[in-house]
């Protein structure tokens, strides 16, 4: 765990700041939470755990983790570190929040992005994923501080972040606005209209299109809205992979998922869309 990140977490019992200690983390009021064997610390209370395992499943986490390695989203690291890193100023801090940071894919790329922006770059990420920590961690031990938390009860300090990422997970606003500075930014990845369409054209008999909404959220301003597309083309394991990855692994008519299982490859459009907010002073 990076000492100088850790020093963005906060105690999720009292709020106050933490301080990295052999083995563990630690506030002044005497909260102590151990460092796991890869290097990541659990601060999500039991009182707001609302599963045995909350967040995805191993089987979601490692599917993902094969689909991303093989490269089949690159596009969108590279959108996402280019754009994050033209948001830093040379050779100033720059402390990133990634809220709902999964294994870590998108930190991987980012970090070393913002470094050569600025040798002053410092990443944190949270999940209430166990599994998903744990590769993350397992992956950036040294480099980047992580933990098992939830986005609505963000484990860090007010104030701390110059940027905030949230790449398809829950938005939590007032978590976001508590810990940016004023003027931060926040960068929301959402699906793109088109994103996966191929995919749902097997899945269900009337597929659709995901909307292209305009959402004003108080506290912040949006400065951008970057669309990044592309189209893949999938063979054997990558296709079950992307399925179970994605929420309609739970949604889906059983027929549609027999459909899929069918399938020898998979052609589909892929498309995000990166929304850039300023947090307003």
């Amino acid at each position: 765990m990076n000492p100088r990140a850790a020093e963005g977490f906060r105690c999720p019992v009292c709020g106050q700041a933490l301080t990295l200690l052999p083995g563990r983390l630690t506030c002044g009021r005497g909260h102590s939470f151990d460092l796991a064997r890869e290097g990541y610390v659990n601060l999500l209370p039991v009182q707001k755990k609302h599963a045995k395992s909350p967040g995805d499943s191993p089987l979601m986490v490692e599917a993902r983790r094969r689909f991303l390695a093989g490269g089949h989203y690159a596009l969108f690291a590279r959108a996402l570190s280019q754009l994050a890193a033209g948001l830093a100023r040379p050779g100033q801090p720059f402390r990133v929040m990634d809220a709902g940071c999964g294994e870590g894919y998108y930190d991987r790329a980012l970090l070393p992005a913002l470094q050569k922006k600025t040798d002053q770059a410092l990443l944190l990420g949270f999940d209430i994923s166990k599994e998903a920590v744990r590769l993350a961690a397992r992956a950036q031990k040294e480099e980047v501080a992580f933990a098992v938390a939830s986005c609505f009860s963000a484990p860090v300090r007010d104030g701390w972040a110059d940027l905030a990422l949230n790449v398809f997970a829950p938005f939590a606003r007032q978590e976001y606005l508590r810990v940016l500075r004023p003027g931060g930014y926040l960068i929301y990845a959402v699906p793109g209209p088109d994103h996966l369409f191929g995919l749902k054209e097997v899945l269900y008999q009337t597929p659709y299109r995901n909307p292209c909404q305009e959402v004003e959220y108080p506290g912040f301003v949006q400065r951008d809205d970057l669309p990044v597309s592309g189209r893949i083309a999938l063979t054997g394991q990558q296709i079950p992979d992307l399925f179970a990855m994605t929420p309609y692994y739970w949604k889906t008519p059983r027929q549609g998922a027999l459909r899929l299982e069918e399938l020898k490859e998979l052609t589909t459009p892929i498309q995000f869309r990166f929304l850039v907010y300023q947090k307003e002073n």
